[in-house]
């Protein structure tokens, strides 16, 4: 699975879904934020999934981090999230 890229205006709810599908069938998810209102939806979703996973015995853990982005040639500051599988 690729990095998913969140916007201030992404729906949390689809966004778990995703999140969900991809821990089922790789064990690892990224996603991608440029500003605080995209990184709150990020939260949100990742809130979200963590109760669909959760009665399969899943627990998400999330490592944050600072990413350089290119946005239409300028480089942007983001905030890559990967989620994995807590052992």
């Amino acid at each position: 699975m690729g990095i998913l890229k969140i916007s201030s205006k992404s729906n949390p709810n689809s966004v778990a879904g995703a999140i969900a599908g991809g821990m089922r069938e790789n064990k690892k998810v990224e996603l991608q934020a440029i500003g605080a209102g995209a990184l709150n939806q990020a939260i949100k979703a990742v809130v979200i999934a963590r109760g669909f996973v959760a009665p399969e015995g899943m627990n998400l853990v999330c490592i944050p981090a600072f990413t350089d982005v290119d946005v239409e040639g300028q480089d942007r500051t983001g905030i890559k999230i990967i989620i994995k599988e807590e052992k």
